[in-house]
């Protein structure tokens, strides 16, 4: 949640072992030629999914999402918040573990740690110290992964390629993009619902198998998180990608077991040039939507948006209090962050 009460809709990790607990027609561009004749581009033909899926994901390095309090050497070094640890001691940091055991290996002496910092390489001397139990640490702490449960919107059945969530995987405690290295997304079914309230976000709770995945994903951006399937899960047929305009729309969701459903929507406003997949203000209006979640809930982030028989956004996040109202991401624009355009 940032400070504007507003709650993106990747859904929180909860494993234990396998358990994991958000029309008007398409305007098409003209190319006018020399000998006055107009060509028509064709539109992006993308499947709308609207199911949920597992998502995994892996940093490259390691992100410091704490420091502990006092004079310890990573305050000390000018480690901060958000930095992102890519090597120590000259070594490539590839998890947590990994780069607990290069500082054991110190023995205490300083070791030089590469850092990435909003975009620049920075290079620290840090000199750990023992802890009461005897192991060397630097007084922070350190992630290397995340998981949770989201929504696919998208699936391009001429590339392989799909699109999920809408805006980015970000590390729950300093709310940045996690820094991409591998991933993948798996198989998921919704078990059960917690309803949204105002001031208290609602969320999906589902299963999958950790074990399995159904494609890799290739980019963590702003826009989405993409990859690459062979097949999208309960795909139907492509539609073209469109323009959003205000007034009465659809989206697909997954709230319950394997099934997904259509339910109605009101497209209050929209906004090419807002940041962060705030592109659509929108409001639920089916009653049996409303009924079941309360609204949008954490999970549902990434489900499309259908207008007119196009594809025109997807959902990335609900209003803290007010449940029933969200914001969500132009089409377009999703597509640009995955590295394409609407045609």
């Amino acid at each position: 949640m940032n400070k504007e009460g507003v709650v993106f809709l990747y859904g929180p990790s909860r494993i234990a072992k396998r358990a994991l607990g958000a029309g008007a027609a398409l305007a098409l561009a003209v190319l006018l030629c020399a000998g006055g004749r107009v060509k028509a581009m064709e539109p992006r033909m993308l499947v709308p999914v609207g199911h949920t899926v597992g998502i995994k994901l892996f940093s490259r390095g390691v992100v410091v999402v704490k420091l502990t309090d006092g004079g310890t050497p990573a305050r000390e070094c000018g480690l901060r918040t958000g930095d992102v640890i890519v090597k120590c001691g000259g070594n490539a940091v590839t998890s947590t573990e990994q780069f607990q055991s290069l500082l054991q290996k110190s023995g205490g002496s300083a070791s030089n740690l590469q850092i990435e910092r909003a975009g620049d390489s920075v290079t620290l001397s840090v000199e750990p110290s023992r802890n009461d139990q005897g192991v060397y640490c630097i007084g922070a702490w350190v992630r290397d992964s995340m998981a949770g449960i989201g929504t696919m919107t998208w699936y391009d059945p001429a590339t392989g390629a799909f699109g999920a969530l809408g805006h980015g995987v970000t590390d729950t405690d300093t709310s940045l993009l996690m820094p991409f290295s591998n991933g993948s997304v798996l198989p998921s079914t919704v078990k059960a619902v917690k309803r949204g309230e105002a001031g208290s976000a609602g969320e999906l709770r589902g299963d999958f198998d950790l074990t399995r995945d159904l494609g890799p994903l290739y980019a963590n951006t702003s826009g989405g998180i993409f990859g690459k399937l062979e097949e999208a899960p309960g795909a139907g047929a492509a539609v073209p990608a469109g323009t959003a305009l205000p007034g009465p729309a659809t989206i697909l969701a997954n709230i319950k077991g394997d099934e997904v459903r259509e339910y109605d929507i009101e497209i209050l406003k929209v906004s090419s040039s807002s940041a962060d997949g705030r592109d659509l203000v929108l409001s639920v209006t089916d009653p049996a939507l409303l009924e079941a979640t309360g609204g949008i809930v954490q999970g549902m982030s990434g489900s499309p948006i259908l207008q007119g028989g196009q594809l025109v956004g997807a959902v990335t996040h609900v209003l803290l209090n007010d449940p029933t109202k969200g914001y969500g991401i132009l089409i377009e624009n999703m597509l640009e962050a995955a590295g394409d355009s609407v045609n």
